[in-house]
């Protein structure tokens, strides 16, 4: 069965409350509204809210289908990830793994960050602490002027993750942004089979390259819709939320740009072959050698001819 690349799928599905079992080639979601049908291949990522129960045939077919499940707590802002990659190929991984484990390309990967969320700014001498204080620097400008366009009041984010209603209408708006906007990235980062936890700028978290990539579109995406639905007034901030940045991930063809994002950061499909089914044995001369082959011991390798005259 051929699966339908990352890329092409719908962004996310969040149901809470419900039981989820398998029919056919779709999932089934039972409420007390009554059944819906999701077509497991035409997932991105399915988050499983509050009171959701699903079934091991369930699970079976999404594993299959190569879906990232979140299991999400309260109101969608703590999330659990599993995800199966689409590829066959650990070639972007390995290329991912050598990157990151050199100071000199993981700088140059940050250095790309910087330039995918600001444009025309040269930053081909700057350190990662230099690199750090402009990004900061930029962020709260971006802040300031979507408070302004909003009418919302901003003076810093402030919030404990460990208590979400705690947090004012803004920073429950933006937790809810980020955590779509961290599965869609976590979906595309395991569907290609790259490390969650190899993060270039972020480090020593298992989502540490999840963080990276999110941080891309933060400024385009889930801020600008945590400050205009909040400033909608809505009593339903999560929900809205959801709703709004599902709009907004399929206007924008996020997904597309993540995927592609994420070849230019480490590599292309063609530099690697990404979607190559071969199984290679390491060799510390020539690098991979095919598997399959009963190799003999050259050092129990009958004397030729040729040896035996030498």
């Amino acid at each position: 069965m051929e699966l339908s690349r990352i890329e092409d799928r719908v962004s996310f599905a969040y149901f809470e409350r419900c039981g989820i079992n398998r029919a056919d080639n779709a999932i089934t979601v039972e409420s007390a509204a009554g059944t819906v049908y999701v077509p497991a291949a035409s997932l991105s990522v399915l988050m499983l809210g509050p009171g959701t129960t699903i079934s091991h045939r369930a699970m079976e077919m999404i594993g299959d289908n190569g879906a990232t499940v979140i299991w999400v707590g309260e109101r969608g802002v703590r999330m659990y990830a599993f995800g199966k990659p689409l590829t066959h190929s650990s070639a972007l991984l390995q290329r991912q793994a050598a990157l990151v484990s050199n100071k000199k390309s993981r700088l140059e990967v940050a250095r790309k960050m910087y330039l995918m969320r600001f444009e025309g700014e040269d930053v081909a001498g700057l350190t990662m602490q230099q690199l750090r204080g402009r990004e900061g620097a930029r962020v709260r400008r971006i802040y300031k002027k979507i408070s302004e366009e909003t009418g919302v009041p901003w003076s810093g984010r402030m919030y404990d993750p460990s208590d979400y209603a705690a947090g004012s209408d803004i920073d429950q708006a933006l937790s809810a942004a980020h955590s779509c906007l961290y599965g869609i990235s976590h979906a595309a980062i395991a569907s290609l089979g790259c490390s969650p936890g190899l993060g270039f700028v972020h480090s020593g978290h298992e989502r540490s390259f999840v963080y990276d990539i999110a941080d891309l579109y933060k400024a385009e995406v889930s801020i600008p819709v945590a400050f205009r639905v909040t400033a909608s007034g809505t009593s339903d901030i999560p929900g809205d939320v959801r709703r709004a940045m599902r709009d907004e991930i399929y206007r924008t063809g996020l997904i597309k740009r993540i995927v592609k994002d994420i070849k230019l950061l480490l590599a292309t499909e063609e530099d690697i072959g990404l979607d190559g089914d071969v199984v290679l044995l390491w060799d510390e001369k020539n690098e991979s050698v095919p598997s399959g082959v009963q190799y003999e011991d050259p050092c129990e390798r009958s004397p030729s001819p040729a040896d035996a005259e030498e």
